[in-house]
């Protein structure tokens, strides 16, 4: 047994466990510098019930005057116990007294599991040494039908003979990557199984710290101290995922996060040092300011098995200088990354994706979204590279006809797309013309299972061209100019249903009515499941949603996205949108390519299902 050996050690673990509650007592005053900071944050993830289009949000703000108490989740050695309380009359009976609760008592508490209530109470009436039902007395058996308890040598147990790879997925299920609020516990059934052997031990440490989540910074500071003083555990880490990071979880103002120096550009370099077989870095527009010149060094030219990095709506000014400054250094002449977005940053010049994306010849995924990539920068892609996610939605700086020339010619494109998203906001930027439309479409792959034209000028003559990809096809957005008897024909052809695969059609751009007597809501029209549809129709939906439900469909909405969504036949909307494609995603019309596979949550969840484009 490894539990009293490795107890020292097991102590450090703890690194997401916080052990200073916060003061509830912090200042509520607003500091100039913090009424220009950014708005509150909204984390954003999907429901684990399986309803298809559902989502939950927890906001925390910026202007709170409070800050939820952070709970201290570190082992004690000190745990209450309860004690017996003689009777007033008669104290030296121990007959009719009674056992007094421990000091940690908390009554009967419930949490929440999953959107349902399950009870708690039973682990407070165990430290009272109680139960529901006294215990079954052992029934005098047959000798020929006794069993006898098997004991096994250590580390001989089933379980532990298991091939690390099952014992790793076995062990991986218990595995809690974010509490609802960044603060309370977590993994506690992963700390409670390190106690229980040596080889349960080991496997349990790789999944502690194969992903690293940092909600906040505290627990940032916590993981640093705990590799700065083993560093064998920051070996084990593969991803260091940023995308739930709440900057004001537990500081009020700017001036309180600066202060304690938790997360900064300084130890954040010191993090990528110790963490050499780091593989996915994810960040986010709430880490942009500690992402320097040295942090971006360390991530492109320092960390060779580095295959996935996000910097998902990164567009500060000091953001952007450091980039420029990096431009200076001497660059390798092929990057390492197969998996890169630069989802919404915005404010990157073009030279750093004239000098980046020439360089990835190996790149698989591809986010661009509403950056200043230019024709020649994405003409440069090496042809050995084998992009199957591809987000080009609003560029502004491509014209159509590099960006037509590129998917239907391109070696890295044109036979391998399964994710395209040629999105744009056609009140402000046209990219994909009706000529376009007629060019690009019949030489799409076969490959395609989700493609976005959202924003296009198209025709009906475009719904034959459409007709073939619908077959493979399972998320189809449409652009301005159909009607609603044009995209009914992609469902039915001279009166006849035809076979498809579009589970998510998204008609957002069309101003129309949809009522419950369309076509698209026939049962015929199935597996099309989620319609996504504009605030508009949306509204009058609503108000007939009990009609809606009466043919079998109901009106959802998130963010600013409206959905009508089909209903089982009994009564609910799941449905299982995971598809390998997705990277864990289980929801329909997501907006950004993931780079790294894992539950959608906290930024990342707000711009992949939040948002428009």
């Amino acid at each position: 047994m490894a539990g009293h050996e490795d107890a020292e050690h097991r102590m450090v673990l703890d690194f997401d466990h916080n052990t200073t509650p916060l003061k509830s007592t912090m200042p509520g005053a607003i500091s100039p510098s913090e009424k220009t900071a950014r708005s509150s944050f909204s984390s954003v993830r999907e429901n684990d019930d399986g309803l298809a289009q559902t989502f939950t949000r927890s906001k925390i703000s910026s202007y709170t005057n409070e800050a939820e108490e952070v709970f201290d989740e570190s082992p004690s050695s000190e745990s209450g116990q309860p004690f017996f309380q003689p009777p007033l009359t008669n104290p030296h009976s121990q007959l009719n007294g009674f056992w007094a609760p421990a000091p940690t008592f908390r009554g009967w508490r419930e949490i929440p599991l999953k959107g349902k209530k399950a009870s708690r109470s039973m682990e407070n009436l165990r430290s009272l040494v109680m139960s529901w039902s006294p215990p079954s007395t052992p029934q005098n058996e047959p000798e020929a039908k006794k069993t006898f308890r098997t004991t096994y040598e250590p580390g001989r147990a089933p379980i532990e003979t298991l091939p690390s790879e099952v014992l790793d997925n076995i062990i991986d299920l218990l595995v809690v990557e974010l509490p609802p609020n960044g603060l309370t516990i977590r993994n506690a059934d992963l700390m409670a199984l390190l106690l229980a052997s040596r080889s349960l031990h080991a496997a349990t440490l790789t999944t502690l710290y194969r992903h690293i989540t940092i909600p906040h910074s505290r627990i940032f500071r916590k993981f640093l101290n705990t590799v700065v003083e083993y560093p064998n555990l920051a070996s084990i880490v593969r991803r260091l995922d940023f995308s739930h990071f709440n900057p004001n979880s537990i500081f009020s103002n700017a001036s309180q996060r600066a202060s304690t120096q938790n997360l900064t550009s300084k130890t954040l370099a010191q993090c990528l040092d110790l963490t050499p077989y780091l593989q996915e870095f994810l960040a986010q527009e709430y880490i942009d300011g500690d992402i320097d010149r040295e942090v971006l060094r360390k991530l492109f030219f320092s960390l060779p098995r580095l295959k996935a990095v996000d910097f998902c709506g990164c567009s500060t000014a000091s953001f952007r200088e450091a980039f420029k400054e990096l431009l200076e250094d001497e660059w390798p002449e092929k990057l390492g990354i197969t998996r890169l977005s630069f989802h919404k940053c915005i404010t990157l010049p073009t030279a750093v994706f004239e000098t980046i994306l020439p360089r990835l010849n190996k790149v698989t995924h591809l986010d661009l979204a509403g950056t200043r990539v230019t024709d020649a920068a994405l003409m440069s892609i090496p042809t050995t590279a084998q992009i199957t996610h591809l987000n080009l939605a609003r560029c502004k700086e491509l014209t159509s006809e590099a960006v037509v020339a590129f998917i239907t010619t391109h070696p890295a494109v044109k036979d391998s797309l399964v994710f395209l998203s040629l999105a744009t906001d056609a009140s402000s930027h046209l990219l994909l013309g009706k000529d376009d439309i007629d060019k690009l479409v019949p030489a799409l792959p076969s490959t395609l299972r989700s493609l976005s034209l959202k924003g296009s000028r198209m025709e009906e003559s475009h719904i034959p061209l459409l007709r073939p990809l619908t077959e493979t096809l399972e998320e189809l957005t449409l652009g301005r100019g159909l009607e609603i008897s044009d995209i009914q024909q992609l469902f039915r052809v001279d009166g006849q249903w035809r076979p498809h695969g579009i589970r998510y059609l998204d008609i957002s751009d069309i101003e129309t009515r949809i009522g419950s007597a369309s076509e698209l809501l026939a049962d015929e029209s199935a597996p099309l499941h989620v319609i996504e549809v504009d605030e508009r129709v949306y509204e009058r939906a609503a108000k007939i949603k009990k009609t809606l439900q009466r043919v079998g469909w109901t009106a959802k909405e998130f963010g600013t996205r409206y959905w009508l969504v089909r209903l089982n036949s009994d009564g609910s909307t799941a449905d299982n949108g995971g598809r390998w494609w997705k990277m864990g995603a289980e929801s329909w019309g997501m907006r950004k390519v993931p780079v790294a596979k894992g539950e959608v949550g906290g930024m990342y969840g707000s711009f992949m299902f939040g948002r428009q484009i």
